[in-house]
């Protein structure tokens, strides 16, 4: 992988907790509400889990291989 890359994935990787954090700041909004909108919390919540699994995939292909 070339610096280019990696700046590429370390931005979209920014980008990815930066979302993930408004998500978790929305779900907490969203319990503090009397009347909590079930299907918009299961919605933003598989979002959520979402970009964690993408921040995971491309922190994975940021690491080299121990193997090689």
């Amino acid at each position: 992988m070339n610096e280019a890359q990696d700046n590429d994935l370390s931005q979209r990787i920014l980008e990815l907790r930066s979302e993930h954090r408004a998500l978790d700041k929305a779900l907490i909004a969203l319990s503090d509400n009397l009347r909590i909108d079930d299907l918009q919390m299961q919605r933003l919540k598989k979002r959520k889990l979402f970009i964690k699994d993408s921040i995971d995939h491309l922190e994975h292909q940021r690491t080299p291989s121990l193997l090689a």
